[in-house]
């Protein structure tokens, strides 16, 4: 049990700091060596959130203690690696496109976490 709670702060802080990173990466200019920086940031944040992730329970469990959020969490690696590939190619649409819905699914996992009774994210937040 232990291990899990370890693994949700984890898991927490990192999707967190990814949330508030992508969100200054959004409204920032792009194409500067700033963006590139926090780029770099973001994407350590968002691969220790996915990687995380799979130190934590799925619910439900599907596959070896897997859940839905598993598979997000998976895509979300391969769009990382996508994005990156994109960018330094010069295929700025591409690097776009991934990073925003690397990001975009990011938001959505967070609200789905604290929208889902009986979620920690949720008993913490709404109680």
């Amino acid at each position: 049990m232990q291990r899990t709670a370890s693994m949700v702060f984890v898991h927490l802080i990192a999707a967190t700091f990814a949330i508030l990173t992508g969100l200054a990466q959004l409204l920032r200019p792009k194409g500067t060596a700033r963006h590139r920086r926090t780029g770099h940031v973001w994407t350590l944040a968002m691969t220790v959130a996915c990687l995380s992730s799979f130190g934590i329970p799925g619910t439900p469990r599907l596959i070896f203690g897997l859940g839905p959020l598993h598979v997000l969490s998976a895509w979300t690696l391969a769009c990382l690696a996508i994005s990156i590939t994109a960018a330094r190619r010069g295929r700025m649409a591409l690097h776009r496109n991934f990073a925003i819905g690397a990001f975009t699914g990011l938001f959505i996992a967070g609200m789905a976490a604290l929208a889902m009774p009986g979620r920690l994210l949720h008993g913490w937040l709404i109680g």
